[in-house]
């Protein structure tokens, strides 16, 4: 039997996205059409509008549905965002974490010298003297400033201090943009908690289907100017096309279970993590852990086996049964080095070893402690395979 140890990358579908998802594709009408069964699909998306923005906090009206967490990240990251109150002026500079998920990176539509990124402390959170820094001189050159951070990082479960960020990034008139992708479903998300004036979120991390994803805004008075897609006018004219109200009902049955098990997930994983950890620790001394100083997401470890490459490692533990990751899953099935290891200056010969375990709603502890055995015995065989070699 196989043990999924790599919910950071994609959740398996909850029984009750599964019940909402097939309910829902029996309600046969398009949602933009005005007869019963169009409004039976109109009604499956407004309810799950509504519980999404009860969930984060914000207005039902400025909850707008994508294909998942990277069509809004390029959606929302544009210097056109009207803000209430002062429609016109537009935003001048992008500033980002440089531990940010690769959509935020290279999805941006701000011109490339007007990205600025920031770095992080050897511990994985942004460096806020540096952001400081970087407020202050977009301030003296009359700058106005939109911060991108991600709530929790995707490959080290890190988690930001985004509330205290957003008090330094609103001081200086500025927005932040909060990439919660990886964070909603573990820790407490909403508006009033962060402070952050939109929300990403991508109902695959937490239970719900592939292919939906959801941009909240704090306020419904924050309205995108230029639109990636245009066309019918779906979504208050923010993202055009016919709405996937199945996948969006499925999605918000997704959210509603996570909160329910929030609390009791959260204690047990953090624990079935710092039982692990050691017992890796012990095994292999030559392991390193990364982001143990933080605060991380109750559900990940990252840590690296300097002497043995991820993907190695990551080849010899699906063949014992155990599905892991190197970090991000959204470079198209290559392992490549990790930009947020960088970012927190670890060395490329440890960074290259780099190893995450992330736990789920399906996840047992005698997953954790059998992954435990698995991960001691390759490393073990492949150490003797390679000193049979060389002698």
């Amino acid at each position: 039997m196989r043990v999924y140890l790599d919910h950071n990358a994609t959740a398996p579908l909850h029984p009750s996205a599964r019940a909402a998802l097939l309910a829902a594709y029996e309600v046969n009408g398009n949602a933009s059409s005005i007869h019963g069964e169009g409004q039976a699909a109109r009604a499956l998306i407004e309810t799950a509008r509504a519980k999404i923005a009860e969930f984060v906090g914000g207005s039902a009206k400025g909850v707008i549905f994508t294909s998942g967490g990277t069509e809004a990240l390029n959606l929302i990251l544009t210097p056109h965002i009207e803000m209430p109150g002062d429609r016109l002026r537009p935003f001048d500079r992008l500033l980002a974490s440089a531990g940010e998920h690769m959509s935020v990176l290279s999805g941006h539509r701000f011109a490339p010298a007007e990205l600025e990124l920031i770095t992080l402390t050897p511990s994985g959170t942004v460096d806020l003297e540096a952001l400081g820094e970087a407020l202050s001189s977009a301030k003296t050159r009359g700058q106005r400033v939109a911060l991108a951070l991600q709530a929790a990082n995707n490959e080290t479960g890190v988690i930001q201090p985004v509330a205290e960020v957003a008090q330094m990034v609103h001081a200086a008139d500025g927005i932040v943009i909060c990439d919660a992708v990886q964070a909603v479903g573990k820790i407490d998300c909403h508006f009033d908690r962060l402070g952050a004036d939109a929300l990403i979120l991508s109902g695959h991390k937490f239970g719900g289907p592939k292919g939906v994803g959801a941009l909240c805004f704090r306020s419904d008075g924050i309205h995108i100017q230029n639109p990636l897609l245009r066309g019918g006018g779906q979504e208050r004219g923010q993202r055009a096309g016919t709405e996937n109200s199945a996948g969006i009902a499925a999605m918000a049955a997704a959210h509603s279970a996570a909160q329910e098990r929030l609390s009791r997930e959260s204690k047990v994983h953090s624990e079935w993590r710092d039982e692990m950890e050691p017992e890796i620790a012990r095994a292999i001394p030559e392991a390193v852990f990364f982001g143990q100083s933080a605060e991380r997401l109750p559900n990940t470890s990252c840590f690296a086996l300097p002497s043995i490459e991820s993907s190695v490692m990551l080849m010899a533990l699906d063949l014992e049964g155990f599905a892991i990751s190197s970090g991000s899953a959204c470079s198209s099935g290559k392992v490549q080095s990790s930009h947020v290891l960088e970012a927190m200056r670890v060395a490329a010969d440890i960074a290259r070893g780099a190893l995450r375990v992330s736990l789920g709603w399906n996840t047992q502890r005698e997953d954790v402690l059998s992954f435990v055995q698995a991960l001691t015995k390759s490393y073990a065989r492949i150490h003797a395979r390679r000193a049979k070699s060389v002698a």
